[in-house]
């Protein structure tokens, strides 16, 4: 079974606490930002043939400070929720609604593939401006230099 696709078998009614492994690859996500393998800790309480499922996806990236340059790596944590019910369960029409809207998504009674949800809480908590410290000084805009290394000799700008 891949990664990121919960074992239905595998659970007992009531709630469980289940943890995965994997790799971005398993999450579709390439390029050196993404190296660190992927941790993923999920609360399940299943109910019938209804799973709900909270979890967070935890890794480390690779970034370039948006003032300076630097190259930096961080961690990243991504939370995510889902209901889950069996197919066949309501409607095909109220299915398809409900997964459309994102409210519900729906599971073959043996397995529920969580890649999407995950891959997506990592994205939505990547930074827009990252920075390798908060108090970042930035590069002089003459001649280039680190002005996290110290003053640099242009003098003021």
């Amino acid at each position: 079974m891949p990664a990121f696709v919960l074992d239905l078998a595998g659970l007992r009614q009531g709630f469980t606490r289940v943890h995965l492994d994997g790799r971005p690859s398993d999450l579709d996500l390439e390029g050196p930002a993404w190296f660190a393998p992927l941790r993923v800790d999920l609360e399940c309480d299943l109910t019938g043939d209804q799973l709900s499922v909270r979890g967070a996806v935890v890794t480390e990236a690779r970034f370039e400070c948006a003032r300076c340059l630097a190259p930096f790596e961080r961690g990243i944590e991504g939370a995510f929720g889902l209901f889950s019910d069996r197919q066949g369960s309501s409607r095909s029409r109220d299915e398809a609604e409900l997964e459309d809207g994102d409210q519900m998504t729906f599971h073959d009674g043996r397995q529920l593939d969580l890649r999407g949800a995950a891959r997506e809480s990592l994205l939505l908590e990547w930074p827009m401006v990252p920075l390798c410290r908060d108090d970042c000084r930035g590069l002089c805009p003459k001649c280039g230099a680190d002005l996290n290394q110290g003053p640099c000799g242009c003098g003021p700008s």
